[in-house]
């Protein structure tokens, strides 16, 4: 199959504005050619019959017609006829006798070609005829004398060659004219076509309509709502997540061509178009939904053309967080496993090269032991895989840390029948253990007084009738009375900039789950966190 042709845009608008242009001037052709040409015969008729008109008023014509006198008339015809750049001039008498001809033998004889008789009879009349000079067109008018008898008429010819040629004439001028604006036309296409090729950057109708499908693909496919303006804060383009976004708080009907301030007037953008300047993650309440708003100013050319906003539900942006901390919580859990294993097997490789096989037995028998011990402590108490392997990993972090992480030993944990209780109990139970340790490492840096027992932190799972408590506590300074309802705020924190974000899950996750949280001082000195949380045990688990 051959391939199709593809005309570029410069070609193709100026074959449709050429094509427009000739049209019109054919147009124009027909209506010229049935209007302009006919005038121009009838302005030649105008011509004889007023030539005729003139003469038939001459006093001298009816003085020579009454009295015979044929070469006076012969004389003055013969002037005008010179005169005006006619065909001829002729006087008749009644009887259709010659007074005045061109070729001064043919006066005095009968009038050829006919015509006469509706002048004769008293009426003007015009009409084509062949005498004598050849094919002619005539002008026939009556001449009277002054008590209202006529005498004879005055017939003025032009030839018809010369009113033939004369149209020729005009319908070549027309012609011409008509080329001329044909050229100039297909002149101002092309440039005009030039100009838009440069106003749409050099792309063909091809690309546009592929990079108009690529953005309305890339505005419907985000995960986030999109509206932008322009310089008269007017909407522009809203996409469909900003349409689910808005009605979902509240805020529907059509968008584009609304002014903003109508359609979203909490969303005040006027500070962008004025200033130029961004305003980026800030939050806004709208019909109970915490937006996350972005707005940019769009500029073209440097000048402020528009805004455009991006915006998404701060929940959903949180729940995305509260996942993340999850995997991380399960890579630090791994991490610290796979450093503490590191650790061994460097032991195990250097006992090898120095040949203490007896002593390496030993190590190997006693490492082996305690890592049974501690997986049977823990498997016998924790009966989610998910969570036991967490809390494997978290035990040998601490014991890298060099804290020391208990297990309580009334504690009882049930397999639940929801998996997803476990990432939200792994978000709860981690970001507690990171807290406690943490306050335990700063709390016995060098220089600080380290009591006996004081680098413990203790966890106890408590099931119990379809509860579950969790209580994480440890020896470590304690949080201070006056910052206890802050610091479950998103971004408060008493250890420096990027943190204050884990007891904020922790209290998210709580409430997901429709539990309570508490908090209190520790017995003697630290802190205790309780939290206490429906939990349904799979079936066959409970107690």
């Amino acid at each position: 199959m051959a391939k199709k042709k593809s005309y570029s845009l410069r070609t193709t608008v100026a074959v449709m504005v050429s094509a427009v242009v000739i049209l019109v001037l054919l147009v124009l052709y027909f209506i010229f050619r049935n209007q302009i040409i006919p005038q121009t015969r009838h302005a030649l008729e105008d011509k004889a019959i007023t030539i005729a008109r003139t003469i038939a008023l001459m006093p001298l014509l009816s003085e020579g017609l009454s009295e015979g006198r044929s070469k006076e008339i012969q004389a003055y015809t013969s002037k005008i006829t010179r005169r005006n750049d006619i065909l001829f001039v002729v006087v008749l008498d009644m009887n259709s006798i010659r007074y005045s001809h061109p070729d001064p033998a043919k006066v005095g004889q009968p009038f050829v070609g006919g015509g006469q008789e509706t002048a004769l009879r008293g009426r003007e009349s015009i009409s084509e005829g062949t005498g004598t000079l050849g094919n002619s067109l005539r002008a026939f008018v009556p001449v009277y004398d002054g008590r209202g008898h006529q005498l004879g008429v005055v017939v003025a010819g032009l030839s018809m060659e010369r009113v033939e040629r004369l149209v020729r004439q005009n319908e070549w001028t027309i012609i011409l004219i008509l080329i001329s604006g044909a050229l100039l036309g297909a002149g101002g296409a092309y440039v005009l076509a030039r100009r838009i090729k440069q106003m749409i950057f050099g792309m063909e109708p091809a690309d546009i309509l592929r990079l108009l499908q690529e953005r309305s693909a890339m505005l419907e496919s985000t995960r986030e709502g999109i509206i932008t303006i322009d310089q008269e804060a007017r909407i522009t383009i809203i996409n469909k997540e900003a349409h689910r976004l808005l009605k979902a708080a509240g805020i529907s009907g059509a968008a584009v061509n609304r002014q903003l301030a109508d359609y979203w007037p909490e969303l005040d953008l006027a500070e962008v178009l004025v200033s130029g300047e961004a305003r980026q993650d800030q939050e806004l309440e709208l019909g109970g939904i915490s937006l996350l708003v972005s707005s940019l100013p769009v500029l073209v050319d440097g000048e402020i053309a528009g805004a455009i906003t991006t915006f998404r539900d701060k929940t959903e942006l949180a729940v995305l967080a509260e996942r993340l901390s999850g995997i991380s919580v399960y890579a630090d859990a791994l991490r610290a496993g796979a450093h503490e294993f590191m650790n061994k097997l460097h032991v195990i490789m250097g006992m090898t090269h120095m040949g203490l096989y007896d002593e390496l037995q030993q190590y190997i028998l006693g490492t082996a032991g305690d890592y049974q011990k501690e997986i049977g402590a823990i498997t016998r108490a924790i009966k989610d895989p998910v969570m036991a392997g967490f809390l494997l990993g978290k035990l040998s972090r601490a014991r890298e840390a060099g804290i020391e992480l208990l297990l309580a030993g009334d504690s009882y944990l049930p397999e639940p029948a929801d998996p997803q209780v476990s990432h939200e109990l792994i978000t709860i139970a981690g970001n507690l253990l990171d807290n406690a340790m943490e306050a335990l490492s700063a709390s016995n840096k060098p220089g600080r007084a380290a009591g006996a027992g004081s680098r413990q932190v203790m966890l106890a799972f408590r099931y119990e009738a379809g509860r579950l408590l969790c209580e994480v506590s440890d020896k470590g300074p304690g949080i201070p009375a006056a910052l206890q309802e802050q610091i479950f705020a998103q971004g408060f924190s008493t250890k420096g900039e990027q943190r204050g974000i884990g007891l904020y899950l922790v209290r998210k996750s709580v409430d997901k789950l429709q539990g309570r949280l508490e908090l209190a001082p520790g017995s003697g000195a630290g802190t205790r966190f309780t939290v206490d949380v429906p939990y349904a045990a799979k079936e066959g688990e409970s107690l």
